[in-house]
């Protein structure tokens, strides 16, 4: 008998070009006036989306200080505008960063700071104000998530918040958004949702409910990953990266993560590194450490990767798996290593410890030892 699983996600989203336009009716029906935050980054200012919001009847503030990797002091400012401007919901417009900062100020909304104090699982006892996230990155899946990535600015840790208490209440991916997105970035995010879809479907926490979405995430980014890649303005690829990210989050909100993501944490906390090109060097590595407890997984991993795998066994379609994640990196210009970015293994010793302890480690097919982590890590390189 299977032990009880729970599958958690927001309660209505909007997908599709037009999709924001779609939000600003419910807001102003559900808010007739009520002034909200509206928390992005610069590019969304400077690009002109957040206007679809800003020249629209919605009652907003703007905070558009939103930095990659956002950090506590981020968050702080936020909130403090949350405050003064009386707020009495919260967008987050952007990719995982905007909508983390978000997420944070939501806490902060009904529960008492720091944020600090709300690292780990469950750790939020207040349900804050309302929020509602619009995604235009194809990639964190942070709009459907519980999860929240903060940098603490004292210590250089990146707090990852776990909280049925922050997914978003209202989630938006209108692929129009996404068309400007530069080759790197939408490489990275896009890795990035693959690493979700993988972790999530060999993690300890994975389940018949997931899996299913777990290799259909997979099967849709490798399709469409490298077209968008190639050319962001096909609305297609970038509707079916959006579509592909959404589920993928699907996944690994409920079944978990794993090592990619425990070790892809610190090195964007202590070096500043996107965390996408992180996850997307640390992928194949940490897939070849955990293959040998997750064979037949991998095996079918091959498959959704889009590989002819009819005449192998198993345990050979597991090896191409590996290899097939090894070359979609390449295929799509991710970074050969950690090196390429600036890091030395000297870095990398100052990494271990914050990665076993990251709340994401537990949800690995196989614990890992310190001396395997920093093995890994300097494979990384």
């Amino acid at each position: 008998m299977m032990s009880v699983f729970k599958l958690a996600f927001p309660k209505i989203n909007f997908s599709g070009v037009g999709a924001i336009e779609a939000l600003i009716e419910r807001l102003l029906l559900e808010h007739q006036g009520d002034a909200g935050l509206l928390i992005c980054d610069p590019a969304m200012v400077k690009l002109g989306f957040s206007n679809k919001l800003l020249l629209s009847e919605l009652n907003l503030t703007l905070f558009s200080a939103v930095r990659p990797n956002p950090d506590t002091n981020t968050v702080n400012s936020a909130f403090d505008l949350f405050v003064s401007s009386g707020a009495k919901y919260l967008i987050g417009f952007g990719g995982g960063s905007a909508i983390d900062t978000a997420k944070a100020v939501r806490i902060l909304s009904a529960n008492p700071g720091p944020i600090a104090k709300y690292n780990g699982v469950e750790q939020v006892a207040q349900l804050g104000v309302p929020l509602y996230a619009i995604n235009t990155t194809a990639g964190t899946a942070a709009e459907v998530t519980s999860n929240a990535v903060i940098t603490d600015t004292e210590t250089h840790v990146k707090h990852v918040l776990i909280s049925d208490k922050i997914i978003p209440d209202v989630s938006v991916n209108d692929p129009s958004v996404m068309l400007g997105i530069p080759s790197a970035i939408t490489a990275a995010t896009g890795i990035d949702a693959l690493t979700h879809a993988i972790e999530s479907y060999v993690s300890q926490g994975a389940h018949k409910l997931t899996d299913y979405i777990s290799l259909e995430a997979i099967k849709t980014i490798a399709e469409y990953l490298p077209q968008a890649v190639d050319d962001g303005s096909r609305i297609e690829a970038r509707e079916m990266m959006a579509y592909g990210q959404f589920i993928a989050g699907l996944s690994f909100n409920s079944a978990g993560l794993g090592m990619v993501h425990a070790m892809a944490h610190p090195a964007g906390a202590q070096k500043d590194l996107p965390h996408g090109v992180c996850n997307a060097i640390l992928l194949p590595i940490v897939s070849e450490f955990n293959r040998p407890y997750r064979v037949e997984k991998f095996a079918k991993i091959a498959q959704a990767l889009g590989l002819d795998t009819s005449e192998l066994s198993p345990e050979q379609a597991s090896f191409a798996a590996i290899q097939g994640l090894k070359d979609l990196n390449r295929r799509v210009g991710i970074p050969s290593g950690f090196a390429e970015l600036g890091v030395s293994a000297q870095d990398t010793l100052a990494w271990v410890d914050d990665a076993l302890a990251d709340p994401c480690a537990g949800g690995n097919p196989q614990p890992m030892t310190r001396e395997q982590v920093v093995d890994l890590y300097q494979q990384s390189l």
